[in-house]
């Protein structure tokens, strides 16, 4: 009786999780709460294309969780190099400017591949990869392909998102 009601208990919950989905064709993020679209975001995924192996500046495809949550009392617009905050950097919405770095902004929302050869192991793991979901400071370019692997977002959009997280969630990224 006790094993019947724990099962029940975790399907409950698996049932009402938040989780994102992440459309590369659409170049949007989806979050989705009990089968319910919540929010719809531009997102910007690697300007190299898709695919998990170390090096490539690729976006990685499959089921992934939420592994760390970094920068939640940070200020709108704080740089963080190596995870650790910098200082504001300017953000570019309208103005078409190219930023020769790869900035992370704002918040970073670090993810773990769950799929064993293909996002998770030796050369293709997208934790090890620094696979992050982040703000960007060239916001021009966001619904087009951009990235060095991450997927970027407006920094308004990922900090509404972090808010919205509890740091355990699945994110499915797909074609």
């Amino acid at each position: 009786m006790k094993n019947r009601f724990l099962f029940i208990i975790l399907l409950m919950t698996s049932l009402h999780a938040k989780q994102i989905e992440i459309s590369i064709k659409d170049q949007k993020l989806y979050l989705i709460d009990s089968g319910t679209l919540i929010k719809e975001y531009d997102i910007s995924s690697s300007k190299y294309g898709e695919g998990s192996e170390n090096g490539s500046f690729k976006t990685p495809l499959g089921k992934h969780k939420v592994k760390k949550m970094i920068g939640g009392e940070e200020p709108y617009g704080m740089r963080f190099i190596g995870r650790a905050p910098s200082s504001v950097y300017p953000i570019y919405k309208e103005e078409k400017v190219f930023v020769s770095d790869d900035v992370v902004q704002s918040r970073i929302i670090w993810l773990t591949g769950l799929e064993e050869g293909i996002n998770k192991g030796p050369g293709i793991d997208s934790y090890k990869r620094y696979i992050y979901i982040h703000g960007t400071p060239e916001e021009w370019l966001l619904g087009e392909k951009a990235s060095k692997g991450c997927i970027r977002m407006s920094n308004s959009d990922v900090i509404e998102l972090y808010n919205q997280l509890e740091g355990t969630e699945i994110v499915q990224i797909y074609k």
